[in-house]
């Protein structure tokens, strides 16, 4: 599995296929826009969606703890998706979750879903705080346009590049990075993407799911968002 190693301001980060970032130096592990309960939320206006999102979600955070020597886990805004994401089925997916992982320390930065949806449950033992949240130098928000002192770290915009051959063209998570700010893929199942046309001064990394690999700077291969 192939990851992409990036620096900014001085820290190193680790790109991840799995839509994720990993800052080795603090143990932490980077994730946007997880948006628990977004199908429980869809289910309950009538539209029919898949079930089981939550633990698919928390499957793939599991696997990542697993595979690095995480610690703290930062949430970059959207941890709950609605109101309706308080469901008691999805809530309790994420208690026996947050049992079996006692020992993590969490960190959500709000988002404007979290606004709507409200805070998680105490008993989640979740740190909540707003925008920014400042380490060594970096700012972790949800938007990537929050003033900030440090470098800005954010989510929010669930960002996918279109890459072109042949005729023939796939859309990919992917990271941004400008000269001031950077944004993360969406983590979660389920929530979409929008296509972005990066600026001359932005580097973009896709995801395959098993490797990131670096845009190559020039004129952008990729058409409207379908």
């Amino acid at each position: 599995m192939t990851v992409q190693n990036i620096e900014i301001a001085g820290q190193t980060l680790q790109l991840l296929p799995q839509r994720a970032a990993y800052w080795p130096a603090q143990h932490l592990l980077l994730i946007a826009d997880i948006h628990f309960g977004k199908a429980a939320a869809f289910r309950a206006l009538g539209v029919p969606v898949p079930s089981g999102t939550t633990s698919d979600n928390l499957a793939r955070l599991d696997a990542l703890i697993d595979a690095h020597d995480v610690q703290h886990v930062l949430f970059l805004g959207d941890f709950l998706h609605a109101r309706a994401s308080h469901a008691p089925t999805t809530l309790a997916v994420l208690r026996r979750w947050r049992a079996n992982r006692s020992w993590l320390k969490l960190t959500l930065v709000r988002g404007n879903h979290d606004e709507s949806a409200g805070d998680p449950p105490a008993d989640l033992n979740i740190a909540v705080v707003d925008e920014p949240f400042e380490m060594n130098g970096l700012s972790f928000c949800h938007h990537p346009h929050a003033h900030a002192q440090g470098y800005v770290i954010a989510g929010h915009l669930h960002p996918v590049f279109r890459l072109s051959a042949a005729g023939d063209s796939v859309r990919l998570p992917c990271f941004v990075f400008g000269p001031a700010s950077g944004i993360l893929p969406s983590f979660g199942a389920f929530t979409g993407g929008f296509a972005i046309s990066p600026q001359a001064d932005e580097r973009v990394f896709v995801t395959t799911g098993d490797a990131v690999y670096a845009v190559p700077s020039g004129p952008p291969a990729f058409g409207p968002a379908v």
